[in-house]
Parts: structure tokens; sequence; C-alpha cells
């Protein structure tokens, strides 16, 4: 790409913004519509405000990533598409370059994940589903992992109850269709704890999997996720 327009105040700007074809305003500033290439071979087409992306614009990656939607002052701000190069897919609200708001998430698998974000993390409350097992997680999330009163959904059934750091932990229920339900909580086992103790010294022990202890089964009841916070494992 190269320059239009040019004068003699062009020859004052850095190397870099003779790859650039454009509007400009009086100060020489890319102003308004444009095309530009950066250095290291991303380029951009779009709205500029003072020498900065600013409005609708569309960014290519070289390595094959593309972003496509509002700017504010060379930031992602506003709504956007984001294509990352595996096969991923983002279209939705941006904060200051980072996933923040409402969106939606395609990841390379094929799950995918619609609510709210937080720092570029799946934060508050959000659906995830996952395309192998079709099963889906309605719920809470807290820095991208699962926390807070949730479903797990599956086929047949599903779980009803609170998770904490990507698992359930303390009291729910699992919900048949067949039209019962079993009563329970998801608890860590002792003996857990102290092997995790005895090996503190070495190499860090693999997260342990809470427990289902099975109380009762009843017909239905309606689900009302006390507000209570889940015991730390």
């Amino acid at each position: 790409l190269g320059s239009v327009g040019s004068s003699p105040l062009d020859h004052c700007l850095p190397a870099f913004d003779q790859e650039y074809e454009g509007d400009r305003n009086s100060e020489g500033e890319r102003h308004g519509y444009g095309k530009a290439r950066l250095p290291n071979g991303d380029t951009y087409e779009g709205e500029y405000d003072r020498g900065l992306r600013s409005g609708r614009g569309t960014y290519r990656f070289k390595n094959g990533a593309l972003y496509t939607g509002n700017y504010l002052q060379n930031r992602k701000h506003g709504k956007g598409i984001f294509f990352y190069p595996d096969g991923s897919k983002y279209a939705g609200d941006w904060v200051d370059d980072q996933r923040q708001g409402y969106g939606e998430y395609t990841y390379a698998n094929g799950d995918t994940y619609s609510g709210e974000w937080f720092q570029h993390k799946r934060h508050g409350k959000g659906t995830y589903v996952y395309k192998d097992t079709e099963s889906k997680y309605v719920g809470g999330w807290v820095n991208g992992l699962q926390e807070g009163p949730g479903e797990l959904i599956h086929l047949n059934h599903r779980f009803q109850g609170r998770f904490f750091n990507g698992k359930p932990l303390g009291r729910g229920k699992y919900v048949f269709d067949i039209g019962c339900e079993q009563r329970g909580e998801y608890i860590q086992s002792q003996q857990e704890k102290e092997e995790e103790e005895e090996e503190e010294e070495e190499e860090a022990s693999l997260p342990v999997d809470p427990k289902w202890k099975a109380s009762e089964i009843s017909q239905l009841t309606p689900w009302t996720p006390e507000d209570e916070k889940p015991p730390s494992p």
C-alpha cells in the first residue's frame, strides 16, 4: 500500500506511516477512513481518529486471525467478531481490548459458550454446550470456571446444585426423566486430603474430584439453590 496526497509534511512522518492510504487531518494524522500495513505484516482497514484506530474497522493478523468490529484509541472496544487461527470464534462485547460484557464463543472442538465475560474470561451467568455429548451447563462462572448455583444437563438426567472451581461441591440433587430425584452432596474424602499432605514435599498431586454421597430418593421437587457459599475443598 502506498501513500496518497503526498505533501512536504509526509517526509517528517515515521517511515512506517508511508504504508498508509487514506484520509488525514490538517495536522497530517491519519483521520477518517484508510488502509494501513503495519511493520509486522498485519493490515488494518477502517476508521481513524487523530492517528489512532477508532470506529469501525477490520484488522487482519499475519498468522491468519481476523478482527472486525469497533475500536477506540487503537483498542478493540464495543461490538466485534474475532476469528482465531485455530478456527474458533468470539462474537460479542469488548472493553479495552478484552472480551467483556456479553458474548458467544465457538471453540475449535465445536463446544460453545454464550454468556457474560470479564477481562477475557467467562464470568457471570452463562451456558456452555459440549458438542460431543450434547450435555449443557447453565449457571454461574468465576474467572473462567463454573462456580455458584448451576445445572449440568445430560440426555436423560440433570444435576442441580452448586459448583466451585469448576466442579460440583456441596448439597445438590440428580433429577431423572423417569420422574424421581436423588438428593445428596459432593464431598472430598479425608483420605485424599491426608495423601496430599504426605506428598506435600514431593511433586504436587493432581486435583481430586469430589465424590457424590447420596442421602435419599424422592419424587420431583422444585429446585431452589441456596445462596450459601459452598464448603472449600
